[in-house]
């Protein structure tokens, strides 16, 4: 069974093509959704979390208080870099265990989005990546449509933490072109086609 990885920056539309893939039959790992769940259900993540910022960090309900941990972690680098070190390896395993049953249910290929594939470390995992790639101002736009509270500003801030685009073309094996002048269907359609038709190493 072959992992794909998906990433892409802020905008690129790696969402959009998840959801094309699903339509054609693939599994589908959603790196940030999960990341938020086992943020507030994994026992061994949340003892983490609260050692390192503090028994604050879950409310008298046993609920992650997520203002008050991205206070803390999103206003300095360090904090930052703490809680990725422990939630990215938490993710990690828990994509290890998704990947096994999909193996076991005799899946030809399954795909994980996560915006920092490549900064996570989340690439060793893989055994091919897609980068979903569109220009920067096709991506501002986009996001200010779907996030109207969102400044090009703000936009700009959150792009200049990822790693650049063209990195992240350079590294992919595959490129997916979703800058509103090529069709994007096609495009998926190849590679559902070639992915199924493989066997990982």
């Amino acid at each position: 069974m072959l992992r794909i990885g998906i990433t892409g920056g802020i905008g690129s539309g790696k969402s959009m093509v998840c959801r094309l893939f699903q339509v054609l039959g693939a599994p589908v790992y959603d790196s940030d959704a999960r990341a938020k769940w086992l943020m507030g259900h994994d026992a061994t993540l949340r003892d983490e979390l609260t050692a390192a910022f503090g028994p604050t960090t879950f409310d008298s309900a046993g609920q992650l208080d997520r203002v008050y941990l991205a206070r803390v972690a999103f206003a300095d680098p360090t904090q930052l870099a703490r809680l990725n070190a422990l939630v990215h390896p938490a993710v990690g395993r828990d994509f290890a265990l998704w990947s096994a049953a999909q193996a076991a249910a005799g899946c030809p290929y399954l795909l994980k989005e996560a915006a920092l594939l490549y900064e996570s470390g989340a690439y060793r995992q893989l055994d091919q990546v897609i980068t979903v790639f569109a220009p920067l101002a096709v991506r501002q736009a986009r996001v200010l449509r779907r996030d109207p509270h969102r400044t090009p500003d703000d936009i700009l801030a959150i792009i200049g933490k990822q790693m650049s685009e063209e990195e992240k073309v350079q590294r992919a094996q595959h490129v997916l072109h979703n800058d509103d002048a090529h069709l994007l269907i096609p495009q998926v359609v190849a590679l559902h086609a070639a992915f199924s038709k493989q066997i990982a190493p």
